[in-house]
């Protein structure tokens, strides 16, 4: 493993062994375990420096390897060239587990969640070394970080950024980034994200549509936020201005999960991003036979962002995420 990386007084990025000068653009590898056929695994990291100094922004995506919807958000940025900063440097992960995403898996082989494993050990388990290498070998030098997930287990979301309550420069990110919804969450200990917030790393976390799926419309959604995150940030050529907003994101604080009473064959009645008002009726759950049926009603008013789009649930359930009215 190299020394930590850094940005020298010259501006010439040190990163992975390699010098990288102002306006050059690079790939590079991040190096993982080889596959039972000894095939090597790399994880490709693409860099762009402007001659210009400014932040450095580290996008990724595909931390599971089901979710889609995040890898073909950087994969269209980078195919459009709008990587290709004014000023500072972009550094894109498309695929960070490479191994589940070639078996459409959430998980690493190991069975672990990489992003419950960070900052990761350096001769721990498969995704721990990986967790370690990106943390040592990357973080050091990231001033903004998007990271592009998607909802799992035929859980939809609504097109939402996350962010830590208390954190101001978030808040001002995400306003800029206006996906449909801003929901606080807290860190959750040994994930990515609390991991860059212990690297003094300001990172927004998208979340859209559902795993083992491509939407263009959650796409198009993250890949405009990602846009004008780098034009609030002065990075964004004026070639690839996004367009403008219609309505500012609506910031949530509070959420609850709603779900199943009955097991059965589940009917929705509402509509992702909706807004629903206390006793209005969400769905219905039924038997096979024609005997059995169950009204679901709101419990309580706010906006829906997150459906579960499953056609049979069990009692328990989650069908519904729902901002709570107090908001």
């Amino acid at each position: 493993m190299s020394d930590k990386p850094f940005i020298d007084n010259k501006n010439v990025l040190h990163l992975l062994d390699k010098q990288i000068l102002p306006g050059r653009r690079t790939r590079l590898n991040l190096h993982t375990a080889k596959l039972f056929t000894t095939s090597a695994v790399d994880v490709p990291v693409i860099i762009e420096r402007s001659k210009k100094p400014g932040p450095v922004v580290l996008i990724t995506a595909g931390i599971h390897g089901d979710e889609l919807n995040g890898v073909e958000i950087v994969r269209q940025f980078l195919a459009r060239k709008m990587n290709k900063p004014l000023r500072g440097t972009t550094i894109c992960i498309p695929v960070m587990n490479v191994f589940g995403f070639l078996n459409m898996e959430r998980e690493f082989p190991d069975g672990r969640d990489l992003n419950r494993i960070f900052p990761g050990t350096k001769k721990g388990p498969l995704a721990s070394r990986f967790a370690y290498q990106l943390t040592n070998e990357i973080l050091p030098v990231v001033n903004y970080a998007l990271d592009f997930h998607t909802g799992g287990a035929k859980r939809y979301n609504a097109a939402q950024i996350r962010i830590a309550d208390g954190q101001e420069d978030l808040v001002e990110l995400a306003k800029a980034f206006n996906a449909a919804f801003t929901v606080f969450s807290s860190n959750i200990k040994k994930s990515y994200r609390w991991t860059c917030k212990k690297h003094d790393i300001s990172i927004l976390l998208y979340e859209g549509g559902k795993s083992i799926d491509n939407d263009p419309n959650i796409t198009k959604y993250g890949l405009n936020g990602l846009r004008r995150v780098l034009k609030h940030l002065g990075m964004l050529k004026a070639e690839f201005d996004p367009p403008k907003a219609l309505n500012p994101t609506v910031f949530i604080k509070k959420t609850k999960w709603l779900r199943a009473k009955y097991s059965g064959l589940l009917h929705v009645k509402v509509d992702i991003g909706q807004w629903v008002e206390k006793g209005e009726i969400m769905a219905v759950i039924t038997d096979p036979y024609g005997s059995f049926k169950h009204v679901m009603k709101a419990r309580t008013s706010g906006y829906i962002i997150n459906v579960n789009q499953s056609p049979m649930v069990y009692q328990g359930d989650a069908l519904f995420h729902i901002s709570k009215d107090d908001d």
